[in-house]
């Protein structure tokens, strides 16, 4: 008899699909993940990998012809996601029915969504009224949840989102200095994102330290091309660098993060630039990519290596913005028990770590250079009065996780209706 505890974890993107399927349990398990890409394009295919030791990949490539529209290109992504799952050699699936909850990433859930919450027509209706604050976004996991609706009929569906987290930030912190209308009527405050990273590798850095989050204030910094840095204060975000849009905080791959409020202003006045120019300039032409011409880091640190100094300010520049976020949340909190990296250059570059790193040595904080070179899980020496620790993100898990407690939650109350 198949055990009925597999969850289908869904990030929906304008022209993709990434999934997991975890087998949840006390230590849960990936069993299969892959993606289905160029949705409603020439060359769509879908991908599957079997998790299993001695596991198997397989692709399947749909004719280059397909172009469907979007809605209906998200339906058969998922519906060919599925038939993977059936008929992969590994037997990951024997019927479909084994999944019992899909949950999907949901970038903003704006003020209303602080938690993840069960989907039907009014979650949805909420959803799409938070689309206007992140319209790059929320759409395309709309498309994977009306899909999913039709290929699932009978599952619970689960939202599950990037913004829930930072719900406990204080007013003091998410107000703009702007006339409090803005924000009564337009919801126009800071948000945050990357929610699900901050939360897991926050969790996951207690049990490491083996306290209770509760006691602990932690910096959590998830770096990648896209970048925030969070104040977790006993388990709750406090503050966090990205703010109504994820344009805000830190400088990224191709973003530049906080900004003088005028230039933009100054772009349309003076330089004649037109909305759709200055947005842009702004989501694809500046952080990284602006300074230096390269959004990865490995090739502007190696472009450094070889000379290029506009290569070198831009990791002056990122360096140093992180480490002034990071310092003023030890202000707020009024110290820190550790310093949490995460995402792609928070997990895997030490030369990043060790430069942001350098400015907390008055705190006590010194960095062991191999275990840092190595990307160990603690790079500070046993005499540092603050952890570094480098804990590598998992944010379909905590989603896996969210839908199944959801699910088993909404099962136990329908049993005990039954039972009145």
């Amino acid at each position: 008899m198949p055990t009925c505890n597999k969850v289908l974890v869904l990030n929906s993107g304008s022209s993709s699909v990434k999934f997991k399927l975890f087998e949840v349990t006390d230590k849960p398990r990936v069993l299969a993940k892959g993606s289905a890409e160029r949705i409603g394009q020439p060359g769509f295919s879908v991908k599957c990998e079997c998790t299993r030791e001695g596991g198997k990949s397989c692709q399947l490539a749909h004719p280059s012809d397909y172009t469907a529209e979007t809605d209906t290109g998200h339906a058969a992504a998922i519906n060919l996601v599925c038939s993977h799952l059936l008929s992969h050699p590994c037997n990951i699936v024997e019927d479909i029915s084994e999944i019992v909850g899909v949950g999907h990433r949901v970038v903003h859930g704006g003020e209303r969504f602080t938690g993840s919450v069960i989907i039907d027509s009014d979650v949805i209706d909420g959803i799409q009224a938070c689309a206007r604050l992140a319209p790059l976004h929320n759409p395309p996991a709309l498309m994977g949840i009306r899909a999913c609706a039709s290929i699932f009929p009978e599952v619970p569906q689960v939202a599950v989102f990037d913004t829930a987290f930072h719900h406990t930030i204080p007013e003091k912190a998410f107000l703009y200095g702007i006339p409090r209308e803005f924000h009564q009527k337009y919801g126009i405050r800071k948000y945050g994102f990357h929610g699900l990273s901050h939360q897991y590798v926050a969790l996951e850095a207690a049990k490491h330290l083996g306290k209770p989050i509760t006691e602990l204030k932690l910096i959590t910094c998830h770096l990648g091309n896209g970048s925030s840095i969070t104040a977790v204060e006993y388990g709750r975000s406090i503050d966090t660098s990205m703010g109504l849009t994820p344009l805000g905080g830190i400088m990224m791959g191709t973003r530049p993060g906080d900004l003088d409020p005028y230039i933009p202003i100054f772009m349309l006045k003076e330089l004649g630039m037109s909305v759709e120019e200055v947005e842009a300039t702004l989501n694809r032409g500046s952080g990284m990519e602006g300074i230096s011409g390269y959004t990865d880091m490995r090739d502007v640190e190696a472009h450094m290596v070889a000379g290029d100094p506009d290569c070198s300010l831009a990791l002056e520049m990122f360096a140093y913005r992180a480490a002034r976020r990071m310092g003023s949340y030890v202000t707020v909190m009024n110290g820190a028990d550790a310093m949490v990296f995460t995402g792609g250059i928070g997990e895997n570059d030490p030369f990043m770590r060790a430069r942001i790193l350098a400015t907390f040595t008055h705190l006590g904080l010194f960095v062991d250079a191999e275990k840092n070179i190595c990307n160990a899980r603690c790079v500070t020496t046993p005499a540092s009065k603050v952890a570094a620790l480098v804990i590598p993100t998992n944010e379909e898990l905590v989603i896996a996780r969210e839908t199944y407690r959801l699910v088993q939650d909404r099962v136990a109350s329908a049993q005990a209706a039954a039972a009145d």
